[in-house]
């Protein structure tokens, strides 16, 4: 729930009105001023510094001029306007001023040069041009003058842009890929698994490509598509390898982007998507995380004006106004399709659903090749293996697991990945990286051992229970161990006696610790959380208890307000008092089926936990040889096979 409040915290929009706009463009405005001033104040340095060191140059009188030529030691004297540069024969520059229109020679002989000496300077006149000699005196009034007009400028700028993007809050934010990009197009080769999912969306693909022959016909296609399934299993993949497959304009939003403070803007930015959309047709609308605004209407939450309730009456208003030749496709992606709005999914609509489950092994092991893409792997590595330890894995998590393992590669310098660290990445993405640091004592390292001996024990011996492949008492993420079970085979229900073994799985950690040291520790709380919830599910969800019948006491969509889940009961005190009754008969017999087989083979969950404190980890066969070794015949698929049969 923190977690949560803490997000919506974070998307709280700018305020409004003058004190909002202040917010919105003053502070960036004043740090503008400031450095254009700075600016200024640089030039004007510059400016005095060069204007210095031109006063500094050696300036004589007109006087000492005459006396220095008739003693012969002036070489040159290059005449530019009324200033005079003067070269001597040892090389030195001097500067001096004429007499306003008289002509140099008279003013020397006027102070009384002789003309024996005055032959002996080279005199050269060198008149600046017009255009020079007017930017070199207009130069100390026009930089100023050119910079003020520059600063009032690059400030209205600045205010127009603010101004100009208030009046942007309802265009579209959608973002376009282009057909004719290469780098972002994905097509149906990119997504493996969906087998199902992508026959469906063929037609949308033939539709756009070629929707005369639909037209022709009689024949609609949908005008609305909108995928359902778990986080990561490749929605957004899938609508992107439509347009990909399809070469047409692909826009994407999230549903989020819509919704602002101001009633109206989410409107308003919907229209503009749908104009954008139409004006290039064929093209594909796709809206992500359509549940942010789609959400069923009336709750009572928000008002009449509701922002969210405003933007999704838009969205159906836009899918009606649609005509058959329109040959634009809105798709969506949910992963919460049970809190969409009934409008939404009527005929005329969205109109075809199309559900992504996640991926089976066959799947996997395809997903896991096009991961596999780019990528060196040593000759140990075997994709099957890891499909075969991934059950329940999205596509988003197997994409996870090939990086880490990758990184785990690189981070140990080598150029090749191993089937080591695939296996090591499986757990890292379940339960989180190894805490290396987190160092248990000598008798935190004993409970732990005991108690995923206890689970390991209890899932080995139970029939319906899954195999153990895997236990380990090295810290990952939030756990002090795990045992690791895995299935033969991939299975879409479960049954009750499989549900029955591992409540009792669950409860042997707790017993182990219980029975070696007689005490009870934290370790088992997420334990109990589990086999809790489930037990409850059985009796109330899934009609389990013989005692309860085939009735369902709860529904999954319990409302919520202020963050917080609340769920109608539908049913007396009474039953609700049977129901605790019943869950506690569950898992009362789970617990003595746990005991009877932590007592039965006591020496197997000795050796186990003295194993997993020496080694620490203990792999499938391993384990299989403490439970032959103790007189126990480790699980095998024909037997498992048999069990479901009778």
């Amino acid at each position: 729930m923190k977690q949560n409040k803490k997000q919506n915290h974070s998307k709280i929009p700018k305020k409004s009105g003058k004190k909002g706009q202040q917010m919105f463009i003053g502070k960036p405005l004043l740090q503008n001023i400031l450095v254009t001033l700075l600016i200024f104040f640089i030039i004007i340095a510059v400016y005095s510094l060069i204007a210095e060191n031109r006063s500094k140059s050696d300036k004589i009188a007109i006087s000492q001029l005459v006396t220095e030529i008739n003693e012969g030691a002036v070489s040159e004297i290059t005449v530019k306007g009324e200033e005079l540069e003067i070269l001597y024969l040892d090389g030195q520059k001097k500067k001096s001023k004429k007499e306003t229109a008289t002509a140099l020679t008279d003013t020397l002989v006027n102070y009384g040069v002789s003309l024996e000496k005055l032959k002996d300077v080279k005199i050269e006149i060198n008149n600046p041009s017009g255009f020079l000699f007017w930017l070199g005196n207009l130069a100390p009034f026009l930089i100023p003058l050119l910079f003020i007009v520059f600063f009032i400028w690059f400030l209205s700028r600045q205010m127009k842009g603010a101004g100009m993007q208030t009046f942007s809050f309802g265009q579209s934010k959608a973002r376009r890929i282009d057909p004719k990009d290469s780098s972002q197009r994905v097509t149906f080769d990119d997504v493996a698994g969906a087998k199902e999912a992508k026959e469906e969306l063929i037609e949308i693909v033939d539709f756009l490509k070629n929707p005369k022959k639909f037209l022709e016909i009689g024949a609609r296609i949908p005008k609305g598509v909108i995928l359902m399934g778990a986080s990561g299993t490749g929605k957004t993949l899938l609508a992107r390898a439509v347009a990909g497959e399809a070469g047409v304009p692909f826009f994407s939003i999230s549903g989020s982007e819509f919704v602002e403070m101001f009633v109206g803007v989410g409107a308003s930015r919907v229209r503009d998507l749908f104009k954008m959309a139409k004006h290039t047709a064929p093209s594909i609308i796709f809206i992500d995380e359509i549940d942010a605004v789609g959400r069923v209407r009336g709750t009572g939450v928000g008002g009449g004006n509701d922002e969210r309730e405003q933007t999704l009456n838009q969205i159906l208003v836009e899918m009606d106004g649609f005509e058959p030749n329109e040959k634009v496709i809105i798709m969506a992606a949910t992963n919460r399709p049970d809190v969409l709005d009934i409008a939404l999914l009527r005929p005329g609509r969205f109109d075809r659903r199309v559900v992504i489950d996640l991926p089976d092994r066959n799947d996997r092991e395809q997903i896991l090749k096009i991961h596999a893409r780019k990528k060196p792997f040593s000759e140990d590595v075997n994709l099957v293996t890891i499909a075969e330890r991934t059950p329940g894995f999205s596509g988003a998590d197997l994409y996870s697991l090939m990086n880490e393992g990758a990184i785990l590669a690189a981070r140990e310098s080598r150029k090749k990945i191993s089937q080591f660290d695939l296996i090591r990445s499986i757990e890292k993405v379940m339960l989180g990286p190894e805490r290396k640091s987190h160092i248990l004592s000598k008798r935190e390292k004993e409970i732990t051992a005991y108690h995923e001996a206890g689970h390991a024990l209890v899932a080995s011996v139970l029939p319906y229970s899954d195999p153990v492949h895997k236990i380990s008492i090295i810290s990952r993420g939030r756990v002090a161990g795990y045992t690791l079970k895995l299935p033969f085979e991939d299975r879409r229900m479960q049954s009750k006696k499989e549900f029955l073994d591992d409540i009792a799985v669950s409860l042997g950690g707790y017993l182990a610790e219980k029975m070696i040291f007689n005490d009870l520790t934290t370790g088992a709380s997420n334990d109990i959380q589990v086999l809790t919830a489930l037990a409850r599910n059985m009796v109330t969800k899934y009609g389990m208890s013989e005692k309860m019948g085939p009735v369902a006491f709860e529904d999954d969509g319990a409302r919520a307000i202020f963050g917080e889940g609340v769920a109608e009961k539908k049913h007396s005190e009474k039953i609700s008092a049977e129901i605790d009754i019943e869950v506690n008969n569950i898992i009362d017999n789970a617990y003595k089926n746990a005991e009877y087989i932590l007592k039965t083979h006591r020496g197997a969950l000795d050796a186990i936990a003295m194993a997993l404190v020496e080694v620490e980890t203990i792999e499938q066969n391993e384990f299989e040889k403490i439970l032959i070794t103790n007189g126990i015949k480790p699980k095998k698929k024909e037997d498992l096979i048999a069990k479901l049969k009778e």
